[in-house]
C-alpha cells in the first residue's frame, strides 16, 4: 500500500491514524475532516466547557510531541466514494487516490424541522455548537431540554450548576431509561430533582412559540408547546434528540447503509480494502447477532486499533479481505456520565436483564451499585459513584459471567463485595 486515506477527523478517526503507526504502516496517510480544526473531544462539551472551566485549548487530542506524519485536508467534507476507482471527492473539487480507506465521519445530532432558524434553539455536537450554546447560558435564565438521554441529562446538570432554571422532557418515563432501563431511570431522574430539575416524562414535542425577530436578530423560541397542550415557557432550548449517521455522502458506493455503514466484528465493510469506525458504523456483533451502533467514546477509542490491524493483516494477503460477515463477539458497552458531582458507569445491555438488584450502597445518598440480572447471571452493572467496587464487577463481567451473589445484608459494607465468577 502507498496511501490509506482516514475520512473523518474526531477521535475515532485520529485513533485509527494513531494505530495505523503504532502497528508498522510507513506510507502516505491522509486525514480529512469537515470542520477546519484538529481533532478535539467531544465529552467535555456538555460539561466542563459550557461551565468555563476549560477552553478550546485543552480539548486537544494531540500531544505537542505528536508525529503522525500525516496530510491534513481540514474544513474539507468528503463527497463522494468511488470503490471501483478507489477514489475519494471532496467537496472543494480534490481527489484522493487510496489503496486502503476507514471512514470514520462519525454523526449529526438530530433536529426538529420546527427549530432551524430560531436563534436561541440549540443542539450540542461540535465545539461550535458549544460556543454558541455558552453564551446563552446564564443564572436565572429558563432552560428548557428536550431529550433526556446523555447529552440532555449532562446540559441540564450543567446548567442547574451555574444557577439557571431548568426543565428536561424526555420521551421515556425517567432520565436515561433507555439505556439503563426503568428501574434505574427513575433512580436517576431522582438525582435531577433532587437538585432542582423539574422533569416532563413520557412527552412529545409538538411546536415552538415563537417571538417576532428584531432588526438583524433571528427568530427566537419563547416556549415549548408538547403535544399534550402544554407549554414550557423558556430562554433557552437545547434539543438532545439523539444523532444519525454521518454516511449521506456515501450514497451509491455499494456500501451498505443500514442505520450506519455496516461492518462486520473487524470493521469490514464488505468492500475491499475500505473499513469503518466510530458512530458512523455498525459492526456485526455475535452476542447480540446483530448490527451495534456504538456511539460512546470508548468504542470510538479502542476499537479503531482492532479494524486497522484487520485491514493490516487483509493487505498482506494475495486474496484480500473476507466479506463482511465476520464472526467476533465485541466488547460490552461501556459509558460513563458526570452529573452533579456523580460519576454514573454503566456496562452490559439493560435490555437483557430480566431483574435488577441494589448489591451495594444506597440509592438515596446517590451512591450504589447495581447489577442487572438475567435467569441469575449478571449481564449489565450500574454504579454512581461507585468506581472502584463498577471497577472489579466489571471485570469480572467482560471475562466470566458473574453468577448471582447471596449478601448477608443491606448493611454490608461496600468495600468487603467482590464477584463471584
Amino acid at each position: 500500500m502507498t496511501t490509506i486515506a482516514v475520512v473523518g477527523a474526531s477521535l475515532a478517526g485520529i485513533s485509527a491514524t494513531r494505530a495505523l503507526r503504532a502497528q508498522g504502516y510507513r506510507g502516505r496517510l491522509v486525514i480529512i475532516g469537515d470542520e477546519g480544526r484538529r481533532p478535539y473531544d467531544r465529552p467535555p462539551l456538555s460539561k466542563n466547557f459550557l461551565t468555563g472551566r476549560i477552553t478550546a485549548v485543552d480539548l486537544a487530542l494531540e500531544s505537542d510531541d505528536e508525529a503522525l506524519e500525516a496530510e491534513w485536508f481540514l474544513g474539507v467534507a468528503a463527497t463522494g466514494l468511488d470503490t471501483r476507482r478507489r477514489v475519494i471527492s471532496c467537496r472543494d473539487g480534490r481527489t484522493v487516490a487510496y489503496d486502503s480507506a476507514i471512514i470514520a465521519t462519525g454523526a449529526r445530532a438530530r433536529m426538529l424541522p420546527a427549530a432551524v432558524g430560531l436563534g436561541n434553539v440549540h443542539t450540542l455536537r461540535t465545539l461550535e455548537d458549544a460556543e454558541r450554546l455558552e453564551k446563552q447560558l446564564a443564572p436565572g435564565r429558563r432552560l428548557v431540554v428536550v431529550g433526556a438521554g446523555f447529552v440532555g441529562a449532562e446540559v441540564a446538570a450543567t446548567a442547574r450548576g451555574i444557577g439557571m432554571e431548568v426543565t428536561l422532557i424526555g420521551s421515556g418515563a425517567f432520565p436515561l431509561s433507555s439505556p439503563l432501563g426503568l428501574q434505574m431511570g427513575a433512580l436517576i431522574g431522582r438525582l435531577h430533582e433532587d437538585n432542582g430539575v423539574r422533569l416532563i416524562g413520557s412527552a412529545r414535542v409538538a411546536s415552538f412559540v415563537c417571538e417576532d425577530a428584531m432588526a438583524g436578530k433571528a427568530r427566537t423560541a419563547s416556549a415549548v408547546r408538547l403535544a399534550d397542550g402544554r407549554t414550557v415557557r423558556a430562554d433557552v432550548v437545547v434539543l438532545g434528540l439523539g444523532s444519525m449517521p454521518n454516511t449521506d455522502w456515501l450514497t451509491g458506493s455499494g456500501l451498505d447503509l443500514t442505520d450506519g455503514i455496516r461492518c462486520d466484528a473487524a470493521g469490514r465493510t464488505g468492500v475491499r480494502g475500505v473499513f469503518a469506525v466510530g458512530d458512523c458504523s455498525a459492526w456485526f456483533d455475535d452476542r447480540s447477532g446483530a448490527y451495534v451502533r456504538d456511539e460512546h467514546w470508548t468504542g470510538a477509542m479502542e476499537r479503531p486499533g482492532r479494524a486497522v490491524a484487520a485491514l493490516l493483516a487483509d493487505a498482506a494477503t494475495a486474496h484480500g479481505a473476507p466479506p463482511a460477515t465476520g464472526s467476533g463477539a465485541l466488547d460490552l458497552p461501556y459509558f460513563w456520565s458526570d452529573q452533579y458531582g456523580a460519576r454514573l458507569q454503566f456496562t452490559g445491555s439493560a435490555s437483557d436483564a430480566d431483574s435488577v438488584e441494589i448489591e451495594a450502597g444506597d440509592p438515596a445518598e446517590h451512591n450504589f451499585l447495581a447489577v442487572y440480572y438475567r435467569a441469575g447471571k449478571a449481564v449489565a452493572i450500574l454504579g454512581v459513584n461507585q468506581p472502584r467496587l463498577f471497577t472489579r464487577w466489571r471485570k469480572a463481567l467482560t471475562g466470566a459471567t458473574p453468577k448471582k451473589r447471596v449478601l448477608p445484608g443491606k448493611e454490608t459494607d461496600a468495600t468487603s463485595l467482590s464477584p463471584v465468577c
